[in-house]
This record gives structure tokens, sequence and C-alpha cells, in this order.
């Protein structure tokens, strides 16, 4: 039979009417032929060309085509052949034959089939074949006593040939699935058709799917207790659950349980067995693992459920514990790499980071407070407590990366504990800086030194009792300004311009002014030289005097003491004074005998030495230029100095490491009745002596004397915020007022010592109660 081309050939030929030449159609029943298939090498294709000569230049064709006018019918029988032929060769790819038509033959006849509206019936006939393999597949997996290894394999090698072998088929029937399934929504792609063929006739049945679930999850726990599984087995079967589209049903919810009743049982053990930071290594471990198993074979849609999980069984319900046992010993052993890790954790948990940034602030408070309460700590304290900040600060920006919450928790922490004992700690940083700022402190660099002044302004801006602090710095400044004990003029600027950046220029004023103080006695001195160059006073030339006029508003206030001086310098002192006054009149000068300072030469049978001393040992070694011995009282009576300080001076002369004098009976008390004698026999490798300098050295006194100026100060800031307060106010309920005065003043204060300052001004006709209302105060005008 020859079939029609299904296309129509015509010849136009160049000036001439349009002919059309339709190929006729021979009859079926002269030209049928013994197999229809016999014409697939044509494509079904029957060409007619009429015989034409070359054309010419005048003689040109044009092609026309024009589509068929009806579809060419299919021999008698046809369907039946053809089908016969494509299950010969479905079944031959279901039992792994070789097919014995060609492929192309059996590609031509299922277009041929579908072109002629039997693709229903060949898609219907072709599934019953699919379901009818797939269901004889079924009896291998009911079998019992089948090892889960050996069934997964099984299972894995049932599912990969059947795929292979629905490639194939579709390969065939590929216009079936292109034409028919894309022209009809409701119908499965032939893909789809042997996946869901699977699905309802093997891995939906009960016992297979409980098998093989129960296989994988057999298989994942051996691989967490760390045998060697094989993870190809596990992907493949685990992507034709997926497939399948039940591997979140079927799979997934169990898997999930599974683990977490795996890690419930071993975080409860692991946490009582081992130390935190082994348990740690070991959670962060177990991390890694489960996402290599994602990465490897479990679907990635589960991470965000498993790592939950698995977070939630190691780290979640084990955070107190965690904390409890752990934390203070790190931090304190200072093991950065294991709190890094433990606050990667701890963030990855709900209220993780807030919990570890609590148990960090109640480490912080508790170890800070047995470094700031324990008076023995007392010489060491700033030092550890700068190592502490140093510390920790480490810790939040390398382990905590920096997190605003504890860098502010941190802050707060340090301002609690730092302030737990009442202005001490003021007190000592400033004896702290003392120690750094005097002239014996060598071993600090300008860099080194101005990164340590900038630490200690971090634990300034803690404590509470500045103006504590303002007055021992000053103190200590004082003493090392006037006896040249500075190390650093630049450092001591310094650190005038921390202080003043952090508190204003009302708090550094008189410090500044002190500086000023000492910048202007150079220009006296200097101008006090040149005055006494023009004098004809020969006695004066023996002696060098170097005077420092200090403001009495700005330098610490001192005791006045009276002393018996040598005549040369009762003159020198007259003189210098007819000097002062005579440039700056209506000023009184006030001298201070305990801040001298005097470079005296001593000589000895042995050797010449220049002692450098202070006043009070001045006048003791100047009695001894007219007697060997003196005993103690006579001592006192030349000199005139107060018995403590006497007692003090001597002790110094003659019981410390320079011993000018031997006191008689040897000891290191000076008593009443002891004698004191000019040490002939005194050597010393140096030169230029310096005796240790009482002045430099606070007395328990001194200290005591500073500590009630600073309590007298803050009366006066007392009374005056409340005058204030009550000037502007008028009236005032008592709890309001406590409340504005909590508020203006800048230093720690009790509710009982605002309420006795309130009584004084009450009875200083300041303020009144009123007669209605006893908790209201009234301004007296």
């Amino acid at each position: 039979m020859s079939q029609p081309t299904g296309k129509l050939i015509g010849v136009k030929r160049k000036h001439s009417d349009e002919n059309q030449v339709e190929a006729k159609k021979p009859a079926m029943e002269e030209t049928k032929r013994a197999n229809f298939s016999a014409l697939v090498n044509t494509n079904g294709l029957t060409k007619t060309s009429p015989a034409v000569g070359k054309p010419t230049a005048g003689n040109v064709k044009k092609i026309v085509i024009k589509s068929m006018k009806e579809l060419p019918r299919l021999p008698e029988n046809y369907q039946d052949v053809a089908w016969q032929k494509l299950e010969e060769a479905v079944v031959a790819i279901q039992n792994s034959t070789s097919i014995k038509s060609a492929l192309e033959d059996l590609y031509q006849a299922v277009q041929n089939l579908c072109s002629h509206s039997f693709a229903p019936l060949v898609y219907s006939k072709l599934k019953s074949l699919t379901e009818a393999h797939v269901q004889s597949n079924l009896a291998q997996f009911l079998a019992e006593s089948i090892d889960p290894c050996v069934f997964l394999k099984m299972m894995n090698d049932c599912w990969q040939s059947h795929c292979q072998q629905m490639i194939l088929i579709r390969g065939i029937f590929l216009y079936l699935d292109r034409k028919y399934v894309l022209q009809n929504p409701g119908v499965l792609s032939l893909w789809d058709m042997g996946l869901d063929t699977f699905k309802v006739y093997i891995i939906s049945d009960p016992l297979v799917q409980t098998r093989t679930v129960d296989g994988l999850l057999l298989l994942i726990d051996k691989e967490r207790q760390g045998d060697t599984v094989d993870r190809s087995l596990l992907k493949s079967l685990l992507r034709m659950l997926s497939d399948l589209g039940i591997y979140h049903e079927a799979f997934e919810t169990k898997f999930l349980s599974s683990t977490e009743q795996v890690y419930r049982t071993e975080g409860q053990r692991l946490m009582q067995e081992r130390e935190v930071p082994e348990y740690l290594v070991h959670v962060d471990k177990r991390l890694h693992e489960e996402n290599e198993r994602l990465l490897h074979y479990l679907d990635h849609s589960t991470k965000r459920a498993l790592i939950s999980t698995v977070e939630k069984q190691l780290i979640g319900e084990h955070l107190v514990p965690i904390l409890q046992k752990g934390l203070d010993a790190l931090v304190e052993e200072n093991r950065i790499s294991d709190l890094k890790l433990m606050y990667n954790l701890l963030s990855r948990v709900k209220n993780g980071p807030q919990e570890l940034n609590t148990s960090f602030c109640t480490y912080v408070k508790k170890r800070g407070r047995t470094i700031v309460i324990d008076p023995e700590k007392d010489k060491t304290m700033v030092q550890e407590l700068l190592d502490f900040k140093e510390k920790l600060d480490n810790i939040v920006v390398t382990c905590f990366g920096r997190n605003e919450k504890s860098v502010n928790s941190l802050k707060e922490s340090f301002e609690n504990f730092v302030n737990q004992r009442l202005n001490k700690p003021a007190e000592l940083i400033a004896k702290f800086v003392d120690s750094k700022l005097r002239s014996g402190n060598k071993e600090s660099t300008e860099e080194e030194m101005e990164r340590l002044l900038d630490k200690i302004m971090v634990l300034f801006r803690f404590i509470h009792g500045k103006d504590v602090f303002e007055a021992f710095y000053k103190k200590d400044l004082a003493k090392r300004l006037l006896v040249g004990k500075s190390a650093s003029v630049d450092a001591e600027k310094s650190m005038l311009s921390k202080l003043k950046q952090e508190c204003g220029g009302g708090f550094t004023s008189k410090l500044e002014g002190m500086f000023k103080d000492m910048e202007l006695s150079k220009d006296i001195n200097i101008a006090f030289k040149q005055y006494l160059a023009h004098l004809n006073q020969p006695e004066l030339i023996n002696m060098d005097l170097t005077v420092n006029i200090l403001t009495m508003g700005y330098w610490p206030t001192y005791a006045p003491s009276e002393v018996t001086l040598p005549a040369e310098m009762v003159q020198f002192q007259e003189t210098f004074k007819k000097f002062y006054l005579g440039k700056h009149s209506g000023r009184k000068l006030q001298w201070q005998p305990s801040l001298g300072m005097c470079v005296l030469k001593a000589s000895f049978p042995l050797a010449t030495k220049e002692l450098q001393v202070s006043l009070f040992q001045t006048l003791v070694l100047l009695l001894f230029n007219a007697a060997d011995e003196l005993p103690f009282e006579e001592i006192k009576a030349a000199t005139n100095i107060e018995d403590a300080e006497l007692r003090r001076t001597l002790q110094s002369l003659a019981c410390g490491k320079a011993r000018v004098l031997r006191k008689v009976p040897a000891g290191k008390d000076i008593l009443d009745g002891d004698k004191f004698t000019y040490y002939k026999d005194f050597t010393n490798k140096l030169f230029r002596i310096k005796i240790n300098q009482i002045q430099l050295k606070e007395t328990t006194e001194e200290q005591q004397a500073t500590e009630e100026r600073v309590f007298q100060d803050r009366q006066y800031q007392i009374d005056a915020a409340i005058v204030r307060i009550m000037k502007m106010r008028k009236t005032l309920t008592h709890n309001l007022l406590i409340t504005e005065l909590y508020n203006q003043l800048n230093f720690p204060v009790k509710p009982a010592d605002l309420k006795k300052r309130i009584e004084s001004l009450i009875d200083r006709d300041y303020m009144e109660r009123d007669k209605d209302n006893p908790n209201q105060y009234n301004y007296v005008a």
C-alpha cells in the first residue's frame, strides 16, 4: 500500500497561469503490501515530481506546499499487530532480555497509533503491563526473617531496575508521553505513572514500608555509633522515598523521633560523665556529623528540624548545668577556645545567649568582689582589677563576638562590685596612679604609660566616689610636684587631660592651678636669683634657696607648724619675703617646713658625701655640727619639731638603710631617753645619697585627715544642694527632696546622712517643717 504524504506538491511556472497538480491516491487494494511497517524507511512520505526539463532563465519553478485534506487510514488489524510488538518489547525490558524489533520501528508504531486516536488504549495497556510487573516483585519483600541490610539492598535493586525500565519504556513511548499526556492534564506522565505504580504496589504495603524505614533508621543509628555504613545505599533509598512523595510522612517523622531519643539519652549520660569542655567538643562533633548526613544522603528539607532537635537535646536541655558546671572555671583559666565554642553552641538555642550573659555577670561580680572587699589585697587591688578587666575584655571580644549586651553587662558588673567597698577603691586607684607617675617608675615607655593611663581611666569611670579620688590624687600630685618626683610632665598633663575630658573642667581646675603655680614659681626663682646678685650680702652666697609659691585654694591644706630654723635660713627667708612682697603687695606668705627639702654637704672621715634630705632631717643633722652626741630630749627642744614627726625623722636617720646617725640603745623604735651620735665610720658607694624622706610616705593620720576633708566637703555639697532645691521649689515633701538630691549629688550617700543634713538646715533656719504636714518642708526666705 502506498501511503499519501500528508503534503501536496504543486508546480507553478513563471509568466503563466497558476496550475496545481495534486498527487492522485492509488487504490489501496491495488497497491496493498504485505507489511505496513516496511514503509517506515520513507517516513510515510510518497514524493511525486512531474518530469520537467532543466530550468532556464525564463522557466523558474516555484513549489507551494498545502495541507493534506484527510488523514490516511491504517491497514486492517494494524493496532493489534503494532501493540503485540510493543508489548513484547516492554516485557523484554522488564525481564532484562533483548528486544527483537528495531527501536525505530517501535517508536513509529507508537506514533502511528497515537495519530489514529489509539493513544488512550496504548496508555491503558502500558499501565496494566507496568502494574502487573511491579506487583510481581512484591512477594520477595514479604518473606519472613530477612536481614535488614539484605532487605534494603533488595529494595534498592528493585527500585533501580524499575527506574531503568521506565527510562527505556519511556524512550519507546516518547510520542505518547509528549502528545497524549500533554494534551490531557489529568493523565500522569509515563515516569510519574511508573513512580505511582511502584508506590501503590510495593512501598505502600505496610510491612514493606515499615521494614524499609526501620532498616534505614538502623543504618543511621549504626553510623552514629561509629560503624561504617553504605552511604550510597542510604542516599538511593531516601531519594526513592522523596521521589515517591512519602519521605516526610513515612521516614522523616520517625527519623526525628529516633534522633530525639538518641540524643536525649546521650546528653543525660555525657553530662554526668564528662567535663564541660569535653562535652562541648562532643556536641560540636555531633552537629558536624548531622550536617554531613544532610550533605550525603538526607533530604535538605530535614535540615532545620534535625539540627534543631540535636541542639535542643544536647544544649537546650542542659543549658543551666553547662553554665553552672563549666563557665566559672573556663573564665578563671582564660580558656579562650573553649569559651568561644561555648558561646557559639549556646547561641544556637533559645535563651542561650541570655543565660550565658547572666552567668558571666554573676561570675564577674563574685570574682571582682573578692578582689575589692579583702583588705589584705589593698596593695595589689588596682593591678588585679586592671588584669581582670583586660582578661574579661579579651573574652568578650574574642569569644563573645563583641556582643553588645555582654559589653554593657560587663560594665554594669564592674560598677557593681567596685563600689561594694565605699571610697577605698577610689583612694587606691589614686595611689596607684601616683606610684606609676613617680620618677622612680622607669619600666614603662611613653606609649606603655599612655596605655596604662587609659586602662586606669576605665576603672575610674566605674567608681562613684570620684571626690575621694580627687582628694588623694591632689595630695599625691602635690608631693610629686614639690619634691620633683614626677616621672614625666607629659604623662602628668596627659592624665590631667583625661580627667578633664571625663569629669569636666570643674573637676581639674585646682589641679591645673597647681601646675600653673609651679610654672610661675620657676619665673619667680629666676627673678630672685637676679635680685640676690644685686645685693651685697656675702653670707647668702654659701646657700641656695628655691621657693615654690603655692596658692592656698589650689593645694591641699597643710597644718601650719613652727620649727626652729638656723639663723642663716631665717635670714634667707626674710630676704625672699622682702623680694616677693615688693612685687606682690597685699599678699601673705606662710612657710610650710614640712614640705621643704635640702641637699647637705656631709664630711665623714672616710669620704665627703651629699645628703638629699627633708627640712626636718636637715634641722636634726645640723645640730651635730656642734656636738657628736645628743639625747632625744635636747634634739626636740632645739628643733621644736612635733613629737611624732621628730621620732619618724630620727628613725629615718638612725634606723634606715643609710644610717648617718647611731642610736643608743639600738632598736627600730625611738624612745624617750635614746641618745644619738654622729656616725664617723659611715660609708656608701654613692656620692649623693637620698635618705628615706618621711614626707613622701603617707601616714595613717594623713589618710584619715584626707578622708575627713572629703567628708566635710560632702557635707557642704549636700547642704548647698538642699538649699538650692528648696529655694527653687519653695515647698517639697521629704521623699521628693531625697529623690532630687540623689539626682544632683555625684557621690554615694545614705538616706540617713541626708536626713541629718536636712535637720541641720532646719536648726539653722534655712528651711522649716510644714505645720499641717510634718512630712513636708518649706523654704525660709
